[in-house]
């Protein structure tokens, strides 16, 4: 049981290095849908197998044990290591709870005040103008969608411009690039190893944007262009969004633009795709594979089953 449950804490550590490659290799949506489901699996595992360390360590104290009607402590082959592993995870999951709840509450109550600025200003289709000097554009989800443009990023561009970027954070409330963004942050809060993959996932979203815009206006370079004027307006000033809505400046925009302006030709990025859902894969069958050799042996110790 312990060896299966340490695979999948063992396993995350893999995903940032396999999420660039992948990125750098498939096409940015199936980069963006294939790295955040790995990486929301592979939290999802190692959460299971925090869970089932505590529990058996918990159950391996004669107190607890009798609450859980157990005729005899849980016994398991490795009990040396399991009370410092079940030790571990009682704090892994306590500061996984604190940090998510608290990024969450944060996220939620910065996503209601820009709702709600945007609600106070006049909308021209899906189009709210923010009369500020500080260049920015971003996409806010919601019923109904918004493009929140300042006045500011809009004196930066010409009109060629303009609608390139405002293709890109169309694209972002199309695809739901919030929902992904929201994903990968969670998942990071569940294993540190996961941390680094949020940049990747954010840049993805990023690049799938880009090629959605370059395809509504019918040009990479303008569209490039438009990126990288934006990105210079905006440098230095201080975006009042929360955390989890894509902007036409954000991520590496060197990258973007290099990839935009660079031939398109294929690359063969099967195999990393392949990669990320077999380190999913593994790590969910182990995981489930440990969580169900521990509920034996606490069928076994509660006298309902024969060793």
């Amino acid at each position: 049981m312990t060896a299966l449950l340490l695979l999948p804490l063992l396993v995350p550590f893999a995903l940032p290095a396999l999420s660039r490659r992948a990125l750098d290799r498939l096409a940015p949506g199936t980069a963006l849908w294939v790295i955040t489901a790995s990486a929301v699996a592979l939290a999802g595992c190692s959460l299971a197998a925090l869970g089932a360390f505590f529990l058996a360590g918990l159950l391996k104290l004669p107190f607890f044990a009798a609450l859980g009607d157990l005729v005899r402590p849980l016994h398991t082959a490795s009990d040396r290591f399991v009370l410092p592993l079940a030790a571990l995870s009682v704090g892994g999951l306590a500061v996984c709870a604190w940090t998510s709840a608290r990024w969450a509450l944060r996220q939620t109550r910065a996503f209601r005040a820009a709702r709600t600025e945007a609600g106070r200003r006049p909308a021209a289709g899906d189009l709210c103008v923010v009369d500020s000097p500080c260049p920015d554009a971003y996409a806010l989800p919601g019923r109904p969608h918004r493009i929140v443009v300042t006045t500011g990023m809009l004196r930066s561009l010409d009109g060629g411009e303009r609608e390139a970027l405002f293709a890109h954070e169309r694209a972002h409330n199309t695809g739901g690039h919030h929902f992904f963004l929201a994903a990968a942050e969670l998942a990071a809060h569940c294993h540190p190893a996961l941390r680094g993959v949020r940049a990747v996932v954010r840049l993805a979203a990023e690049r799938a944007a880009d090629e959605s815009a370059a395809r509504a206006v019918g040009d990479r370079r303008l569209t490039a262009r438009a990126i990288a004027r934006a990105a210079l307006a905006g440098q230095g000033a201080v975006a009042e969004r929360p955390a989890f809505v894509s902007g036409a400046a954000s991520g590496p925009v060197p990258q973007r633009v290099e990839a935009l302006l660079a031939p398109r030709g294929r690359r063969a990025g099967g195999w990393v795709a392949m990669v990320l859902v077999a380190c999913a894969a593994v790590s969910c069958v182990a995981s489930a594979t440990g969580v169900v050799d521990f509920h034996h042996r606490v069928e076994v110790a509660q006298g309902e089953a024969e060793r």
